[in-house]
């Protein structure tokens, strides 16, 4: 029986891509059936409003113009710990706002976004509650890691890289639905009728996040070159790409909301970040390939994968048919079962049945967490010095500049 009136949790969360929101969404969902109240932040909603656009947009046109710019800023964040401290300083004038969002009643703060971390962990100590955050990556980038957050929820063989700080790692369940590990109503077949896809063809599903980052196209043509599996690509909202590859491919689809149907009608996913989806397709049971990855945790996520046997890194166009020939015993027909989890992050528990030994649910460690302490939240009539609260106007400006600065030089570049 769900529990009513335990408090209020806050998760915080960016709208860049679709991985972290989604991961907020459903852990939030599993909060709300803990009985927790849960607001959902957005990160970039904090910002003064031409930065959070600036910085979404600056991140999207550098994984698509200048990759080597993005992997270059990931290896310096994962080297300097200067950087990471700098993020830290940047994002300080933002604490007033953020403060404003979470109310009095709130029993923990929970993150699935690492910049959050560095504006939310140095705030712990006026919050008074819980910090706690969920790693998305299997790679815990020194950017996730700051002082004030209390615990580290990571996925199973997940990683810490170039973190001197000492860490609280809890190893938890992924936050993915349960309908991706439940076993199927109907046959592949039902499933391949609905999307238009053919019964009796090797599939081949292409992910590229929401965004439809990467080398996309050349990913498409080449796995369809081997004559082996036959592409079927999602290109999220990407409909440009989408426009793109309709045009020489029959199967390209553009947001798809029903992603655990879509995963029961193939026989494998390729896939170039090692973010949610791949999590999706681990916890299915569908073989996963890694190949032409994106830069940075693109990288730093398959290396892991791979290390681990979780996925099969394919490095050259050469080595795509031998890896799909390998993995043809892997292909499933309409009798033979999935094994859910796949050996990787253990898969949700289905609805109804008992707790299963091994990691923890996210939402249960949170819920236990945030019953622990009072509930003390911000106050609401906290009074501000002059000082600071010009300090805060200043950096909200000074903010603003220089997002609008970088986001020109962006466009610029990209226009070349």
């Amino acid at each position: 029986m769900r529990e009513q009136g335990r408090g209020r949790v806050v998760v915080v969360s960016a709208d860049v891509g679709a991985g972290h929101d989604t991961a907020a969404a459903e852990l939030s969902r599993r909060l709300r059936e803990h009985g927790f109240l849960v607001d959902r932040v957005n990160l970039l909603d904090t910002l003064p409003a031409p930065v959070g656009w600036a910085f979404r947009e600056a991140y999207r046109g550098m994984l698509r113009w200048l990759p080597w710019g993005y992997e270059a800023l990931f290896t310096v964040t994962s080297r300097s710990r200067a950087s990471v401290v700098l993020v830290r300083a940047l994002l300080r004038p933002v604490r007033r706002r953020m403060r404003r969002r979470i109310p009095p009643d709130t029993r923990a703060v929970v993150t699935t976004y690492p910049f959050a971390n560095q504006l939310l962990g140095p705030m712990r100590r006026r919050l008074r509650v819980p910090v706690v955050t969920y790693v998305t990556d299997f790679v815990v980038h020194p950017t996730w890691v700051s002082p004030g957050v209390d615990v580290y929820c990571a996925l199973r063989h997940a990683e810490l890289r170039d973190v001197s700080d000492p860490v609280e790692l809890r190893e938890v369940q992924p936050l993915v639905p349960a309908a991706f590990a439940t076993p199927p109503a109907g046959n592949r077949a039902r499933a391949r009728d609905r999307f238009g896809l053919p019964r009796d063809a090797r599939l081949a599903l292409i992910v590229a996040g929401a965004w439809g980052a990467g080398e996309v196209e050349t990913t498409v043509a080449e796995v369809a070159a081997t004559g082996r599996v036959r592409p079927v690509v999602v290109c999220g909202r990407n409909e440009a790409l989408r426009e793109r590859l309709l045009r020489h491919h029959e199967h390209v689809l553009g947001w798809v909301d029903d992603m655990p149907s879509l995963m029961r009608a193939v026989d494998l996913v390729v896939e170039n970040a090692g973010g949610l989806t791949c999590q999706e397709a681990l916890v299915s049971g569908l073989p996963v390939v890694t190949y032409r990855p994106i830069p940075g945790h693109g990288r730093a996520n398959a290396s892991v994968l791979a290390r681990h046997g979780l996925t099969r890194w394919v490095p050259s166009p050469e080595q795509l048919r031998p890896a799909f020939d390998a993995l043809a015993a892997a292909f499933d027909d309409d009798t033979a079962p999935r094994r859910p989890g796949h050996g990787g992050p253990a898969a949700p528990p289905v609805r109804g049945s008992a707790r299963p030994a091994g990691p923890a649910d996210p939402a249960r460690l949170v819920a236990e967490l945030a019953v622990a302490p009072p509930p003390a939240g911000v106050s609401a009539g906290r009074v501000r010095t002059l000082v600071t609260a010009l300090a805060d106007t200043v950096g909200d400006a000074m903010a603003v500049l220089v997002a609008v600065a970088q986001s020109a030089a962006l466009t610029r570049t990209g226009r070349r």
